[in-house]
């Protein structure tokens, strides 16, 4: 195996040991900050798996992370089941929703994808509504646990380590060979004997477990959670520009992207509530015109023309 490949790994492992104690260094404010980095990553991380390679634009993140939230609302507020059992079964129908919809997409691509997932996303937190509305007597759902920040963090710290070694695996075997080929052009890679079906299917399937597991880890800190909370599309549209701002090309990338996008966001949320739509239109332009590869795809040119030239 390549130096640089243990190299990046070892990077990897040194973020993480410093970012475990965050939680005794912070409180209050920036710990709540420290909790939400973590969450956007793991979300950004995980949508890099699938759409980084393939460059295939999925808003589906909100419904993985929904399906992942109310399974560990409905199963500890309804039926007194315990966190864990339903953190575990998030998991798997959060990989069994994504499989169905890698199924139902496989002929789909570019502009229309785009619009069946972000649909996707609205349709299942209307059915849950109406579900609740028609069947359950209330909108939402009570999630209480003794859990604090400091274990959420901790909880999404070890999630967010779990999906960059998934990455890190998979982008050195014949699956991350063929997703590459993939995102290059479909078309060759089904000439030359690749599954494209297959292989898509499989890595979406993992990004949904990884969203699902991501929403039922959250649920606690809110206490009450409803569908337009867990179910919001604005997820979807930050985890998106937090990916594709850090960079897309590289799985560590979403890291980049995600704590200033969100130091941003949270100031012009407080200071002018009302501008915040136009924080999210600004971020997709300056993604398009000025940022296409993101920061890590800048700081790379930047480092390559310094060396032709050195």
């Amino acid at each position: 195996m390549k130096r640089s490949n243990w190299q990046e790994l070892i990077w990897a492992a040194v973020i993480t040991i410093l970012a475990a104690f965050w939680p005794m260094l912070a409180n209050g404010y920036w710990l709540g900050i420290g909790v939400d980095v973590m969450m956007y990553v793991a979300l950004a991380t995980s949508w890099v798996l699938f759409s980084g390679p393939t460059h295939y634009i999925s808003l589906a993140s909100a419904a993985f992370f929904g399906v992942g939230g109310f399974i560990v609302g409905t199963g500890m507020s309804d039926y007194g089941t315990s966190f864990w059992s339903m953190l575990a079964l998030s998991a798997v129908v959060g990989a069994i929703l994504a499989a169905l919809i890698g199924l139902a997409t496989l002929r789909l691509s570019g502009v229309y994808f785009v619009i069946f997932t972000l649909g996707l996303a609205e349709m299942i937190r209307n059915l849950v509504s109406w579900v609740q509305n028609n069947f359950l007597g209330s909108r939402g759902l009570y999630v209480l646990t003794d859990f604090s920040d400091e274990h959420l963090f901790w909880m999404l710290l070890v999630t967010s380590c779990s999906i960059y070694l998934v990455g890190w695996i998979i982008s050195r075997s014949r699956l991350g060979f063929a997703m590459r080929i993939i995102g290059g052009n479909e078309t060759v890679a089904r000439h030359v004997g690749i599954n494209t079906s297959m292989a898509k299917v499989i890595l979406f399937t993992t990004t949904g477990l990884f969203g699902a597991i991501v929403g039922a880890i959250i649920a606690p800190r809110w206490s009450y959670i409803e569908p337009n909370q867990v179910f919001s599309p604005q997820l979807s549209f930050f985890v998106v520009i937090m990916a594709l701002l850090g960079g897309s090309g590289r799985l560590w990338g979403p890291v980049v992207g995600v704590i200033p996008f969100l130091l941003i966001w949270n100031w012009v949320d407080a200071n002018f509530p009302n501008q915040s739509i136009l924080v999210l239109g600004l971020a997709f332009l300056l993604i398009v015109y000025a940022l296409p590869n993101g920061f890590v795809g800048r700081i790379e040119d930047l480092h390559n023309k310094m060396k032709r030239h050195s």
